[in-house]
């Protein structure tokens, strides 16, 4: 676990509500001013194929999208930079008019199979796709760049592994096909022998 993180996080009440219901807080040590990811992050965020993303609003609410695209759509610039391409959506730019006015950014990134899940928070910027067309031929998909309408950027400040203890294991289409097609093949084998001894 990066320090930082939870540094960020352990605010007064929070320590508070540690020593309430477990007789004394969490102290860390102070902590740099920011976590790089690590290779073990960077891999696991290029392997994703969806996330969610928080903001704040002006009127300090959350506010939580999701984002999908092929794997490796969220791109490592490096391991302090995260960066992505944003479609044509439902007009009505929540995330964007909400960086507007606060920057602070929390990514929460799962892989049901493996029970694995990364937090990320950090300082995001929205550029309009239409001032940067170099940039959108780097973080969009050929197919894609048409529908382009934003890049997001986001500052890394520091990341948190969560424990698997509570995931349920989910798996998509194309997972659930790979791990059936051997049975699929041996199905198709025996109804051809059968077939024959008729």
């Amino acid at each position: 676990m990066a320090g930082r993180y939870l540094e960020t996080h352990f605010t007064p009440n929070v320590l508070a509500a540690q020593a309430h219901y477990y007789g004394h807080p969490q102290l860390i040590p102070p902590q740099p001013g920011r976590d790089p990811l690590t290779e073990e992050e960077m891999q696991f965020i290029q392997s994703r194929d969806s996330f969610y993303m928080a903001t704040i609003t002006e009127n300090g609410w959350p506010y939580l999208q999701h984002r999908g695209g092929r794997p490796g759509f969220l791109r490592v610039i490096s391991p302090a930079q995260l960066a992505f391409a944003d479609y044509k959506g439902n007009r009505q730019l929540l995330s964007t008019g909400n960086l507007a006015a606060n920057d602070r950014v929390a990514l929460f990134l799962m892989d049901y199979p493996r029970r694995e899940r990364l937090k990320i928070l950090g300082h995001a910027r929205v550029e309009d796709a239409r001032e940067h067309a170099e940039l959108v031929r780097q973080l969009a998909e050929p197919e894609a760049r048409g529908i382009v309408e934003r890049l997001f950027f986001i500052e890394v400040i520091s990341f948190d592994w969560n424990c698997p203890k509570y995931i349920t294991p989910r798996y998509t289409a194309a997972e659930v096909d790979q791990a059936v097609a051997p049975l699929r093949r041996r199905i198709a084998e025996l109804e051809a022998q059968l077939k024959n001894k008729t």
